[in-house]
């Protein structure tokens, strides 16, 4: 029996995992395909990008932890479940295609965004580790401009940071990259935190519904006892050229634009035959098992996460599905696995109920807002509460003791606030300095030299 599994994000590297403890030896062979040789714990990657934890330790190796599974570094381009065929691209060399008998599809999601002029050219998102790293190198580059140009106009750009989107992960990163600039600052002589100019921009009239209306509200009175402009019920319109403009009429420059409105399912199911409701996620029963419009089931096809519209059963409207988050995620993986080997075991299947029992956020270092079971926390509680959790719920024991020494250190050290930029560009000196050599043109073997 073959299993394989699309993907190595929460649902997919979970998922893995328990196929992997439950099942008996030969009874079925599990293969893992991802661009990556690893899966990111995207709740750290705000604390990477301040620097609170290592960016290495919010990364889990798939082979370090996958030893039972069959792992492939390449990227899923078309699926026909109907062949129970997978085409899959690898780093290097042609295209391989991969039979299975049951097929776990959990490519994730990507960022959400519009066609907003600019955006393409000058935002970044938030999902992945590069993206964490070069925004913290990227802010700290800027406070090096500002404090040595002499020109009024190219500093107040160099200060003004948006992000637009009033999420957890845009929250979370302003308020940890805001925390982390205030930590830097003692080191630029001539800033100071009335030089920065921070702004969030969201579309709705409340930020990080998941806590709760009272808890987003104090998060915005928070956000602007801190110095940063909240603009709720506002749009980004443009940012040609970094010159931002907004739906209330304000216009300005800014170095720094990072998007995180959200996320969509990834586009690669569009390369697939399996049934999808209007957002683009595959339909699903509470057993993870994926169904089809008429409610009938696809033998062999599973899904979960985020890609995935799977009803949830707590909700009180009927109809609501499961949000996209971290939590649904990791408690759907652990369902799906055990419904495929009760499948390969003639048991029954179990379905996926879940109520949450809360949210947590981190608003930088002994900040935070928190609702757990009803109950609405903030200040340094909160942040414990945050952080007690994610350390629970990255996986593998290696990477929880990392991450515990990071923080232990960061009790007695002060955290590094040092731009590395260079690691983006890592060939741009060496060529500076090597010169050109024009290719030799190829000889020509005489005439009637054979």
């Amino acid at each position: 029996m073959r299993i394989l599994v699309v993907g190595a994000g929460h649902v997919g590297l979970y998922a893995a995992l328990r196929l992997s403890r439950k099942l008996r030896a030969g009874e079925a062979e599990v293969t893992v395909v991802d661009p990556q040789p690893h899966m990111t714990y995207q709740p750290f990657l705000p604390e990477a990008a301040a620097g609170n934890i290592s960016p290495r330790h919010t990364v889990v190796p798939l082979r370090r932890e996958l030893k039972r599974c069959r792992v492939l570094s390449g990227e899923v381009t078309h699926i026909s479940h109907a062949d129970r065929v997978a085409t899959v691209q690898p780093i290097v060399g042609p295209p391989v295609e991969v039979s299975y008998d049951h097929i776990v599809v959990a490519p994730g999601s990507v960022s959400r965004s519009l066609p907003i002029p600019g955006l393409r050219e000058q935002a970044v998102g938030f999902k992945t580790i590069g993206e964490a790293a070069w925004l913290r190198n990227h802010i700290l580059e800027r406070l090096d401009v500002a404090v040595t140009t002499v020109d009024p106009a190219t500093r107040r750009r160099a200060l003004t940071f948006v992000f637009i989107g009033g999420g957890y992960a845009g929250i979370e990163a302003l308020a940890e990259m805001e925390d982390m600039v205030h930590s830097a600052l003692r080191y630029y002589e001539g800033l100071s935190q009335t030089d920065l100019r921070w702004v969030l921009v969201e579309a709705t009239n409340r930020i990080l519904p998941e806590v709760g209306e009272k808890m987003g509200a104090h998060t915005v009175d928070l956000l602007r006892e801190r110095g940063i402009d909240v603009r709720l019920e506002t749009r980004l319109q443009s940012c040609v050229n970094g010159v931002v403009k907004l739906s209330d009429g304000d216009t300005f420059e800014a170095d720094t634009i990072v998007w995180t409105a959200g996320v969509k399912p990834s586009p690669m199911l569009e390369r697939t035959d399996f049934p999808r409701d209007d957002k683009g996620r595959i339909t699903c029963l509470p057993t993870l098992q994926v169904v089809d419009g008429q409610g009938r089931v696809v033998p062999g096809a599973w899904s979960a996460g985020d890609c995935a519209a799977v009803p949830d059963l707590t909700a009180a409207e009927p109809g609501t599905m499961c949000a996209p988050n971290a939590q649904h995620a990791i408690r759907q993986a652990r369902v799906l696995a055990d419904n495929i080997v009760a499948t390969l075991r003639g048991q029954p299947l179990r379905r996926y109920r879940h109520r949450t029992v809360g949210s947590v956020a981190s608003l930088g270092l002994y900040q935070g807002v928190a609702q757990i079971y009803g109950i609405s926390i903030r200040g340094w509680p909160a942040w414990f509460a945050h952080r007690t959790y994610h350390v629970f719920r990255v996986p593998s024991v290696n990477r929880k003791i990392r991450v515990l020494v990071d923080w232990t250190l960061a009790l007695f050290l002060r955290r590094e606030v040092v731009s590395l930029g260079g690691l983006h560009r890592p060939r741009e000196e060496f060529t500076e300095v090597t010169p050109h050599v024009d290719e030799p043109a190829p000889q020509r073997e005489p005439v009637g030299a054979r």
